[in-house]
């Protein structure tokens, strides 16, 4: 197989939404931290809503994005937590996937701790081929061809064969 042709695991994101910031906030970031064994930042507000009481800027959550090797070994346990079952519109065109583990005690390694109430997390894979950085690159950047990119029936292919998934 050409080497370009090759589907990579560009990042593999992990989220905690809680709504608000104070107690919570913190046990979702010492819980995220636990897990990934990263240091987790903050997501803030984009927008003011007053229904939800949440003003622009104002923390509601937490996330850490993985890449490389412990992003492969952290994907691989929460797709154990997901009993490696996924549906098909966990999958969007550009070829990421995404889902969530409903409580933090499915996750593998993980043991129940009291002083952390029951938080779920969303994982978010961006899947890439050789090449994906033109696009990012400051200098020259280049569109990249339609040929070239990841669509959603490769990025089905690829969790089928690399992570033994099942698709519903």
């Amino acid at each position: 197989m050409n080497k370009m042709r090759e589907i990579l695991i560009e990042k593999v994101t992990v989220n905690i939404g809680v709504g608000a910031p104070g107690d919570k906030l913190d046990q979702a970031k010492s819980l995220l931290s636990r897990l990934t064994e990263s240091k987790p930042v903050e997501t803030h507000a984009r927008r003011r809503d007053p229904v939800f009481k949440l003003r622009k800027g104002l923390p509601i959550g937490s996330k850490v994005t993985l890449r490389g090797v412990s992003a492969k070994s952290f994907l691989e346990k929460a797709l154990t937590a997901k009993r490696r079952l996924l549906k098909e519109s966990n999958f969007d065109r550009q070829g990421n996937f995404a889902f969530g583990v409903h409580e933090y005690i499915d996750f593998p390694g993980a043991k129940y701790d009291p002083g952390i109430s029951m938080f779920g997390f969303d994982v978010c894979v961006s899947l890439a081929r050789r090449g994906k950085r033109i696009t990012m690159r400051k200098l020259r950047s280049a569109a990249i061809g339609r040929n070239h990119r990841v669509s959603r029936e490769e990025a089905m292919e690829f969790a089928k064969n690399s992570f033994n998934v099942r698709l519903e």
